[in-house]
């Protein structure tokens, strides 16, 4: 079963693309590090709920869509 955090980050990843932003265009949209949503692409991170509801709303999505 892959990790969590990766699956995480690969859809992260995926939706990132699809609204044609790059990492730091989606990390200025949402207030946080370039680094930070990196290493949550990457799965290196263990994101917290706050900020997953940050990342969503900066992505127009619910978090639902985020996690599924």
């Amino acid at each position: 079963m892959p990790d969590i955090q990766k699956k995480f980050g690969d859809r992260l990843r995926e939706i990132r693309k699809q609204k044609g932003l790059s990492q730091e265009g989606l990390a200025f949209k949402c207030g946080l590090h370039r680094t930070y949503i990196s290493d949550i692409e990457r799965g290196s991170r263990n994101i917290s709920l706050k900020n997953i509801e940050r990342i969503a709303r900066s992505l127009g999505i619910s978090p639902k869509a985020l996690l599924d």
